[in-house]
């Protein structure tokens, strides 16, 4: 059936050499493969070539062109000709061809041919993917990947051709597989990977073919185009591109999607066909083509040279290509100086230009004036916010500020050998040249602070926070670049509250004392600060409103360009508001209009970013403005975006407008973005030609609050965390009155149906939570009348805040919508009345936690030395089935009864004299201890020959409540949240101490550090400022543990966890160079991770871990922490019982 079904869609096609009359040619200038079609006024087919551009699509154009003009006879004329694809531009001009056409548009008049009113297409070539949703004849949205090419085509050629297989032989094998291998849907790199382990598990070829084949679309359907229902792929569907030729690649689409699909059999060809249809459907009778004719091809030459361009800073790579009838064609350029035109829309406003100028078109003084010397400022991240305000602080204060110089590739180069996180986003990657260009200007005072919160704008916003990178990367500067240490130069990194006036009057007093400026004049140049801050606000709202008024005028179109502050800059925006200028439209930044538009709200994200606020409000302006469309620039690895890119996309849709977003990196290869914003400009004007209204859609989330009656009835599912701690919390909650149930703990499934639900760009955590809460509901188990999910909320600045609005929309769009969702918080974001923190529940739920961090900690100690082996296991079952027990009644004295009874009995437990290594595990929460998660990375340490050694849980609540005493002291916290986290500590600690004196009483285990000392050890190499996420825990718990002796240490994060960034990779240098001997190993853990590389990368450290188990005794190593590089003189002494 599937074979007779595809056989039918073929195109009409007649004999070339007795062809008489006009013909209609379209050519498909690919990135690797150069494409033509040549159609009679019918549409049917009379020539096609297909084959490889070999590096230049000129060249391989004028070769298929020749050959065609060969084969065509006397009579037969082409009429008109239309080209498209990659090469577009150079084609058009080199070859004179009639139409230049965008590539989406080329392959829906292709797809509309085959299927008359098709409503979804998806394109997969070799290198490239694009999705269009048409709806009413109307491109409503183009997604298309981004700068990887993985998971497309080539992939599969280049793997068939390693196991010396054509393509051909390699897709046969897939479609009599019995087990296809599941290789994710992530980087090649990480499928290369789970391609070879499943080969050295046995896989069979054709099971590999058919993981790849459901793997390339896996990636187009939870990656590009993140269907979250399958609904909305609609019914009418054509799949094109020469990777659908593979017929296991399309029974997988069909499988995955659950629709059947119509693959034309030109599927390879269809832009060219498409590009065809174009040069048809805009033929003007009588008219003839500019096409060059076989002898001006046969005199055609062309040649081409590199050359930077020099008319801006942007000094742009051009490939310049110089025809022979003396016409040029340049590409590479970013505006039309570049491309040598003159540039006739230098009128057109460009807000991005401005807004850079203004923030920074500040005049220094002159050395002479500036009576307290000089300070350096980065030109980077949150300093393009708020530079106004610094330059003007420290201008009043008497300072000359010296600012980087604007950034460039050379800038980047600088500093790239001191970056810790290949996977950082690449504005947190410039700030190392930066600051290395203030090194070697000579500056020897550099400012760079941590700022937390901004100001808050939008006064409905449920918080005001900056994103982590912004707040915490001066630390990893601090401690990843050693020449500020080696040169002696001041850096100062302070956690200042700027959304607080007077603590800032007051914390920069303290912070600057060494230069003896008095309170008095601090206030002074903070009051003018702020006053210059604001007016340059007002100067971006002002020009925002005069452009507005200038596109109305005129009758043109503008492009919010929504994005960061530090998107402004240049060298991360690789040229693209130039680029909206050169397509007839005006540019805007997102906050030139925020301050017009009105949030509806609730929204169904936490809004906790200030930058994304803005958003918000300039989505939700745009969406009711006819001239005006949003595009967001997305930076590559920025996870907060994960949140924000799906709710503006909601914003928008709500009024009907097309969502567009453009990601970046560090590649300047823009042809994407081209794409992308060509299409949209063809869309906006075809709508505007079809006279489309705009029309108000009802999609917004409807939040169902969980009351006491549902208490009564409902059954409360939780995803797995923790198995140890869970299964106690559990029981915990259900004695007080909760019908609580905790997932499974192991459940790889879950992930799969998290990939489905949540934004692939969100962390790992996320999407396997998500996935097991989405997985339970579809199971049939529960009655989704009287079934409740919940999910913890922390409140900070980390996106886990935001993981409560990944599941809502994951439920809404997997139909559980009507399922009530409990915010389990401390801090008040969202109330039930069917759910309350009790004194009951409280005090089972600290009993369960301390039970838990117990239990783990006997068993990690014991279990990897047993005599008799499972003895450790079947010991732990016992206790836990008691601990479960006793929370019945939970009262204190069988409580401590009991902790003194399981450590004993532990003590007593018969093991060997062997000595192995001991493995510290830290990382983020649920990485660290959800087996799933982590790959069951206990039992790896264990199996090959090492002891595990696991920080409790309980003491991340410690941190959380520590964290509040430092921003009362520091930053905008109040005197009611320090008291609170004061007294919360105490009654963890009183719950902890029947715990810690029994662990103390032994000789075999580990005693947990109280919360101040492993913030003590903690501030010998990161601030206490850190609290995003893990923050400074997670360096405390590395310092703990090598302070305790245990050296080795494996750091898990999710792969791109901005937090870890920080405070875990970004700490591993000097934790290594205070604590010599320290063997740190970081590894990231994802969906398409690959467990052969963890695995291999575990083993290597604990190799490393074997041969220095005698080699250290006792260190003195002196710490570097403070923000002006003096010398604390503190000691550490150390020592190692390995």
């Amino acid at each position: 059936e599937f074979k007779s079904r595809h056989s039918i869609s073929s195109v009409r096609k007649r004999e070339l050499s007795t062809f008489e009359g006009e013909c209609f040619l379209g050519i498909d200038a690919g990135s690797t493969t150069t494409k033509i079609a040549l159609i009679d006024g019918e549409g049917a087919l009379l020539y096609t070539y297909y084959g490889s551009n070999e590096g230049s699509p000129l060249k391989s154009t004028i070769k298929a062109l020749k050959e065609l003009y060969r084969l065509m006879p006397q009579k037969a004329r082409i009429a008109n000709s239309t080209v498209t694809g990659y090469g577009e531009g150079l084609l058009k001009a080199a070859l004179n061809v009639d139409i230049g056409e965008i590539e989406t548009i080329s392959h829906y008049k292709a797809a509309e041919f085959f299927c008359p009113g098709v409503d979804f297409i998806l394109d997969i070539g070799g290198q490239d993917m694009k999705c269009l949703k048409i709806k009413d004849g109307v491109i409503e949205s183009i997604m298309l990947n981004e700068a990887c090419s993985s998971g497309c085509g080539s992939f599969l050629d280049t793997f068939a051709s390693s196991l010396g297989m054509s393509i051909k032989e390699f897709a046969a094998e897939a479609l009599t597989a019995e087990n296809p291998v599941d290789l994710g849907s992530r980087c090649t790199v990480f499928m290369n990977s789970k391609v070879k382990q499943a080969q050295k598990e046995g896989a069979s070829i054709g099971d590999i073919s058919a993981g790849l084949s459901y793997s390339v679309i896996k990636n187009a359907l939870f990656k590009v185009i993140k269907i979250r229902n399958l609904q909305e792929l609609g019914e009418k569907i054509v799949v094109q591109g020469g990777t659908f030729y593979n017929d296991s690649v399309l029974r997988s689409f069909e499988l995955l999607s659950d629709r059947k699909a119509i693959r034309p059999d030109i599927a390879g060809i269809m832009g060219a066909f498409g590009a065809a249809l174009i040069a048809r459907e805009r033929y003007e009778e009588g008219s003839s083509t500019s096409l060059l004719g076989e002898h001006q091809l046969n005199e055609f030459n062309f040649k081409t040279v590199v050359s930077r361009c020099g008319l801006c800073s942007n000094n742009c790579l051009l490939t310049i290509n110089k025809f022979g009838n003396g016409q040029s064609f340049i590409s590479g350029n970013r505006c039309e100086r570049g491309a040598g035109k003159t540039n006739e829309h230098n009128d057109l406003p460009n807000l991005y230009n401005y807004k850079y100028n203004r923030v920074f078109n500040y005049k220094p003084l002159d050395s002479s004036q500036a009576r307290r010397g000089t300070v350096g400022i980065p030109r980077v991240l949150n300093i393009y916010e708020n530079y106004p305000f610094w330059f003007t602080l420290f201008t009043e204060l008497g300072f000359r500020v010296e600012l980087s110089d604007r950034s460039s590739n050379k800038l980047y180069e600088k500093g790239i050998e001191t970056i810790p996180s290949e996977s950082v986003c690449y504005p947190g990657k410039l700030v190392h040249g930066h600051i290395m260009n203030l090194v070697e200007k000579g500056i020897r005072f550099i400012f760079y602070p941590s700022i937390t919160h901004e100001q808050k704008e939008q006064k409905k916003a449920d918080n005001h926070y900056n994103c982590p990178i912004v707040v915490s990367y001066p630390e990893v500067i601090k401690n990843n670049i050693d020449v500020l240490r080696e040169k002696g130069i001041l850096f100062m990194k302070p956690f200042l509250p700027l959304d607080n006036e007077e603590r800032l009057i007051d914390r920069l007093h303290k912070e600057l004392k060494m230069f003896k400026i008095s309170k008095m004049e601090i206030r002074e140049s903070v009051y003018t600060a702020y006053a210059e801050q604001e007016a340059f606000k007002r100067d971006i709202q002002k020009a925002g409103e005069d452009t507005l008024n200038y596109i109305r005028a005129k009758g043109l179109k503008g492009i919010v360009l929504a994005g960061r502050p530090y998107h402004i800059d240049p060298q991360i925006n690789h040229g693209i508001p130039e680029m909206i200028n050169s397509l007839g439209m005006a540019v805007l930044t997102e906050d030139s209009v925020a301050h017009l538009g009105r949030v509806e709200r609730p929204l169904r994200v936490v809004d906790q970013w200030v930058y994304h606020s803005r958003l918000y409000a300039a989505a939700s302006f745009v969406a009711k403005q006819r001239e005006l469309e949003l595009v967001q620039l997305n930076s590559f690895g920025c996870g907060l975006d994960a949140v924000t890119t799906d709710q503006v996309q909601e914003i928008l849709n709500e009024n009907s407008r097309i969502y567009t977003t453009l990601k970046i990196d560090e590649g300047n290869n823009l042809g994407a973005a081209r794409i992308r914003l060509r299409s949209l400009k063809a869309t906006i004007m075809e709508r505007d030609r079809n006279g489309f209204e705009l029309k108000r859609i009802d999609n917004r989330y409807k939040r169902i609050e969980f009351t006491e009656e549902m208490r009564k009835k409902h059954t409360i599912l939780v995803p797995q965390m923790s198995p140890i701690h869970f299964q106690l919390l559990e029981e915990a909650f259900r004695q007080s009155g909760y019908n609580l149930e905790v997932l499974a703990s192991i459940d790889n499934g879950a992930v799969d149906e998290g990939l489905k639900y949540v934004n692939n760009d969100a962390c790992y955590p996320a999407i396997i939570v998500i996935g097991q809460l989405i997985e339970a509901l579809k199971s049939g188990k529960y009655d989704l009348n009287n079934t409740s999910v919940m999910i913890s909320q922390t409140g900070g600045g980390c996106r886990a805040t935001n993981y409560i609005s990944f599941l809502r929309k994951g439920l809404k769009d997997a139909g559980f919508e009507k399922v009530p969702v409990i915010s389990l918080n401390a801090v008040g974001m969202e109330k039930n009345s069917g759910f309350k923190f009790t004194a009951e529940l409280l005090n089972r739920a600290l009993m369960a936690l301390i039970y838990g961090d117990l239990l783990m900690n006997v068993l990690y100690r014991v279990r990897p030395y047993e005599r008799i082996k499972g003895s450790a296991d079947m010991l732990y079952e016992k206790w836990a089935e008691i601990c479960k027990e006793s929370l019945k009644c939970a009262g204190r004295k069988a409580f401590k009864q009991i902790i003194r009874q399981v450590v004993k009995e532990f003590d007593e437990l018969e093991i060997t004299n062997q000595v192995k290594p001991k493995v510290g595990l830290v990382g983020e929460i649920l990485v660290k201890f959800h087996p799933t998660a982590n790959n069951d990375v206990v039992r790896i340490v264990e199996a090959e020959g090492a002891e595990a050694v696991m920080p409790g849980l309980t003491d991340f609540l410690l941190y959380s409540a520590y964290g509040l005493e430092y921003k009362y002291k520091y930053l905008s916290g109040s005197k009611k949240s320090q008291i609170f986290g004061r007294v919360a500590i105490m009654i963890i600690e009183f719950y902890r101490k029947a715990y810690r004196e029994a662990l103390s009483a032994s000789k075999r285990f580990y005693v947990p550090e109280t919360i101040e000392k492993i913030a003590e050890g903690a501030s010998s190499v990161v601030s206490l400022g850190h609290q995003t996420g893990e923050g400074w825990f997670l360096t405390g718990e590395m310092v703990e543990l090598i302070n305790n002796g245990v050296r080795n240490i494996i750091c898990m994060q999710p792969f791109a966890c901005l937090p870890n960034h920080v405070t875990g990779k970004g700490m591993m240098k000097e934790l290594k160079r205070v604590y010599p001997g320290t063997n740190i190993v970081a590894i990231d853990y994802d969906p398409g991770a690959s467990e052969v590389n963890q695995l291999n990368r575990i083993k290597l450290m604990i190799s490393t871990a074997f041969e220095n188990m005698d080699k250290y005794e006792t260190h003195k190593v002196k710490s570097y922490v403070t923000t002006d590089y003096r010398k604390m003189g503190s000691t550490l002494s150390m020592r190692t019982k390995l």
